[in-house]
């Protein structure tokens, strides 16, 4: 289970304060799918931040009983100077796993090749993404952080990325962010709407909304 209670974020900028998040109270069990839907600017990044301890808060705590996936395609976790292969190889010493092992899924998974050998500060911005969501991937979490990531490469690695989260597993947990109100019908239990850092509405996604009033726009 993943605790959110009365979490608070605000960020320093030359205007003053921004408070980004207000007061969530958020519960994610396990096997849960849940979708938090929301305007860009509402919070909903800063949210999975925070859940995923990319991000501290300003006030109120995140309690994580079960295992945590950074954000999926979250491009800030590797080491610019270093290969992918020599951030794998890191990556596999914290997370206690196999460096062959992970190599081998992610040589798969991101197609990159030979590229795999090259700093990671020479790859474009869908090469680090498609190198973040391969790592994800390659460690097995009982829930994952998803956040607007399958704008990432082609169409049919898009497909690929859906069937390995969505389809191989769909036992584990999922908090998934998105302004689409069609990404998280499709995938998810459970939506919750944020407006303005605050929780302001939870709904059956599945059986009985109302989805004209989660038509937002960017």
């Amino acid at each position: 289970m993943i605790t959110v209670s009365n979490l608070v974020k605000d960020y320093r900028t030359n205007s003053g304060r921004i408070r980004a998040l207000d007061g969530i109270n958020l519960t994610v069990c396990r096997g849960q799918r849940i979708g938090v839907l929301g305007k860009n600017g509402s919070g909903k990044s800063t949210l999975i931040r925070v859940v995923g301890g990319v991000e501290l808060p300003t006030r109120g705590k995140v309690r994580r009983e079960m295992s945590v996936s950074w954000p999926l395609a979250f491009r800030g976790g590797f080491q610019n100077n270093l290969s992918a292969y020599e951030n794998l190889r890191f990556i596999a010493r914290i997370y206690q796993r196999s460096f062959e092992e992970l190599c081998a899924y992610v040589e798969d998974f991101t197609e990159l090749g030979a590229r795999l050998r090259d700093p990671v500060q020479t790859y474009s911005s869908g090469m680090r993404a498609k190198l973040s969501f391969g790592v994800s991937l390659a460690i097995e979490f009982d829930c994952y952080l998803v956040d607007e990531v399958f704008a990432v490469g082609d169409r049919r690695f898009r497909k690929k990325c859906k069937e390995e989260l969505f389809d191989k597993r769909s036992d584990r947990a999922l908090l998934m962010v998105s302004h689409q109100p069609a990404t998280i019908k499709q995938s998810c239990d459970i939506g919750i709407l944020i407006e303005k850092g605050r929780h302001i509405d939870t709904f059956d996604v599945k059986h009985g909304s109302d989805w004209k009033k989660y038509a937002l726009v960017a």
